[in-house]
């Protein structure tokens, strides 16, 4: 332990010295310059002038974030450009006889033309990418009418990449004049830098030729809203949301594109598009509230919420929407019965249990207003069959993260996830699939070094087990090519937006269902190439969590949503308690608890669990997983796609008579008003 801890120290310590080291050479480079420009001493200016363009391209490859330090110090790429093309200047007119002022004036004019022309491109680069910032953004989505195009390049969108490119031959060929004394080196170069920046400008003037630009604003909503009478759609999946909360969408995405509707996804940041799992549905991102505002007149009548957002209540404004609440997951923690639920219509959870949650923890949910659906993303789940087939066990553990109120009971990861991990590995008949939470050390680092122990401990116990390993024939890797090919669009790597939307346009026709036999088929190939023996880290967006439960002949997690998920198996789980609670106190206070296995934090029920696990007859607990299945997350007949299906019907059913009976109100009380408004004024009558 303190060994590793002093090992991370050191690293960051490497980091700090690393950063004072580079901004030192920077400032001595620059000191080297200024002196030998005025001594003049050539060597030594060449010689600074080279480490000064080195330092800048180690800037801009491996250290981005010392260049943001030094742009937010004032002293930014343009500016050390400069100061280094004026300290060449000055060693030219130094090491020149005093009357040759006049020689090198017309190259002083070029360089100050050269950094004109940079300021310029930069403007125009701003205004191009304002024309290709559309109000709306789209995939799987035919927008072509919006004359979409590809992206400038990279270079030109990127001022300080573009400054070193095209200031590169003008700072060269003032090196070179002063080296030789001869002007028209410096000539050379100064022209061949003009003449690049000339040509981007060129291409970005271009862009900005009213044949050449997208859709402005006005047109791009215009036919937003054609594109929503021609597509009619009825229900839609609402979210807002982080990088890494993505997840929370995708777990839907399979259910909503299986609905008998005409289904929308809808986000509001411009980044979710492509954070967005492979989906055939189309996906409409709206920014501002104003675009928003336009599916009031739209067909939608219904919108699914995965998640709460300071962005949700905008579209809660909506009136001619019903909208619903359907979580990303549910648990026992307070997060599953948040006071939010009760601004929506409904809420839809899993089973009885649910429904009991918000009654008991007094929120303001009318319980009129639950439904139960099930979990329509458990059909991919493989259901029990038997003990243990080979010579290992297979063991998930799939802690959940710290979250945000500081609770330690809310993982196990600091408190007992070495003591488990270690339990395990010390078993020879156990392989160990570790999964991580995706958040795991975004809110207490604890819990992210105790991650990385585990890692570490994983990566060991390989080591001091070894064995054979399958041959690789090359299965994986054809059948990864096939899944990227269709779950992936082929970007150029300065792709922006608009060209996204150029690229992801209408999928072809069965793209889904070859989607999901690529998928399956990845999943086969990836266990087929792992050796039985080896112990597993999982924490790439492959394979899936529920591809996990089925590998899996036992869970260990927390009180959290996989608890839940997982009991659709009908397997043996445990959870580990770091509540501090007594263990019937925290069977009482957790539900999900209820069927399963208690863990301490020292993991020394971990022997007696793994036996049970082996031996059916000693597994005490198969009756009690089988009614918290029920109580959790309802029965099995009809299927919990089928109970969504009917849910999105009825509150669709409901939106429409809302929107009904909202029309008809509106068109009995104008009239009247209208009679008001023209009754013609009362004279009062004269004295």
């Amino acid at each position: 332990m303190f060994w590793k801890r002093l090992r991370l120290r050191s690293s960051a310590l490497r980091r700090v010295a690393l950063k004072i080291l580079l901004t030192l050479l920077v400032g001595a480079a620059f000191a080297a310059q200024a002196v030998a420009a005025l001594l003049p001493d050539v060597p030594l200016l060449l010689a600074s002038t080279a480490v000064s363009l080195a330092l800048e391209g180690v800037l801009h490859r491996w250290q981005r974030g010392m260049a943001t330090v030094f742009a937010k110090s004032h002293l930014d790429i343009t500016l050390r450009h400069v100061l280094r093309d004026l300290l060449l200047v000055v060693g030219l007119l130094r090491v020149g006889e005093q009357d040759r002022e006049s020689v090198y004036a017309p190259l002083v004019a070029g360089v100050l033309v050269f950094y004109g022309l940079h300021c310029a491109i930069q403007a125009v680069s701003v205004l191009v990418r304002r024309t290709r910032t559309l109000p709306v953004v789209t995939r799987n989505v035919d927008a072509l009418a919006l004359r979409l195009s590809p992206a400038p390049p990279a270079l030109l969108r990127q001022p300080g990449q573009r400054l070193l490119l095209f200031g590169l031959p003008a700072t060269v060929g003032l090196a070179a004049a002063t080296a030789t004394d001869v002007p028209a080196a410096a000539a050379s170069g100064i022209a061949l830098s003009l003449l690049l920046g000339l040509l981007g400008l060129g291409e970005l003037l271009l862009r900005l030729l009213p044949g050449r630009r997208p859709a402005g604003e006005q047109e791009v909503l215009d036919w937003f809203d054609a594109w929503l009478a021609e597509y009619r759609p009825t229900v839609g999946l609402y979210f807002s949301g982080g990088v890494s909360s993505a997840y929370q969408a995708n777990m839907w995405l399979e259910p909503l594109a299986k609905l008998d509707a005409r289904p929308v996804v809808i986000v509001r940041e411009r980044f979710m598009v492509q954070k967005l799992a492979a989906t055939d549905l189309p996906i409409v991102c709206l920014p501002k509230v104003t675009t928003l505002m336009r599916l009031e007149h739209s067909s939608l009548q219904v919108l699914i919420h995965p998640s709460n957002s300071g962005k949700t209540s905008q579209v809660l404004r909506i009136p001619t929407l019903k909208h619903t609440f359907v979580n990303h997951g549910e648990s026992d923690k307070l997060s599953s019965c948040n006071p939010y639920a009760k601004a929506y219509d409904e809420v839809w959870v899993a089973g009885p249990a649910a429904r009991e949650r918000y009654a008991q923890a007094e929120v303001g949910v009318d319980d009129r207003e639950v439904r139960e659906i099930g979990r329509p993303q458990l059909d991919t789940v493989r259901a029990y069959d038997g003990p243990p087939a080979g010579a290992f066990t297979t063991v998930l553990y799939a802690p959940t993260w710290e979250g945000w109120d500081g609770n330690p009971g809310n993982t196990s990861v600091i408190a007992a996830g070495e003591n488990l991990v270690r339990a395990l590995l010390a078993d020879p008949g156990v392989r160990l699939l570790y999964k991580p939470h995706p958040l795991t050390g975004s809110v207490d680092a604890r819990a992210g070094a105790a991650d990385r122990r585990i890692r570490d401990l994983v990566r060991a116990a390989n080591r001091e087990r070894g064995g054979p390993r399958p041959a690789d024939g090359g299965e994986l890797a054809l059948r990864t090519q096939r899944l990227d090919r269709l779950t992936s669009a082929d970007f150029r790597p300065g792709a922006d937006q608009v060209e996204r939307m150029l690229v992801q346009s209408t999928p072809p026709r069965g793209r889904a269902r070859a989607v999901a036999q690529a998928m399956a088929d990845w999943e086969e190939a990836y266990w087929a190439s792992l050796p039985v023996w080896e112990h597993q880290v999982v924490t790439d967006a492959r394979p899936a969590l529920y591809g996990c439960f089925n590998r899996a002949d036992l869970l260990i997690s927390d009180v959290s949503s996989v608890i839940s998920d997982f009991l659709v198996s009908g397997k043996p789980y445990a959870v580990a308690n770091t509540s501090g609670l007594p263990e019937d106190a925290f069977r009482e206070a957790f539900p999900t608890v209820r069927a399963a296995t208690v863990l301490t934090p020292d993991a020394r029920e971990m022997p007696a669990l793994l036996d049970a696990v082996r031996n059916p007859d000693k597994d005490l607990l198969v009756e009690a997983r089988a009614e918290l299945k029920r109580h959790l997350l309802g029965p099995a007949e009809p299927s919990s796609q089928a109970r969504f299906g009917l849910a999105v019907q009825a509150l669709c059913t409901a939106a429409r008579e809302h929107r009904t009976r909202m029309t008809d109100r509106l068109a009995s009380e104008i009239p009247g008003q209208r009679r008001t408004e023209e009754q013609p004024s009362v004279t009062p009558p004269q004295a």
